[in-house]
């Protein structure tokens, strides 16, 4: 296997949200027991890790209509 084979093998997958439509979207992965955030236009750009537990309990919250009424 070459280098730039084993680079590619340890980047991790990307997913991009499924309500994206506009090209500036949230894509999320998985590495290391965390979840992982980052915006799909600076994908070089900062990350935001998450634990299991938090990210669980942010999904939840979400389904529930917890953030339905913030205003930014």
């Amino acid at each position: 296997m070459s280098a730039n084979e084993v680079e590619r093998s340890a980047q991790p997958a990307w997913r991009t949200a499924s309500y994206c439509a506009s090209g500036e979207c949230v894509q999320v992965t998985q590495r290391d027991g965390l979840i992982i955030l980052r915006d799909s236009t600076r994908p070089d750009g900062i990350t935001l890790p998450y634990g299991a537990v938090k990210w669980r309990s942010f999904v939840a919250e979400t389904k529930a209509g917890k953030f339905d009424s913030l205003s930014f």
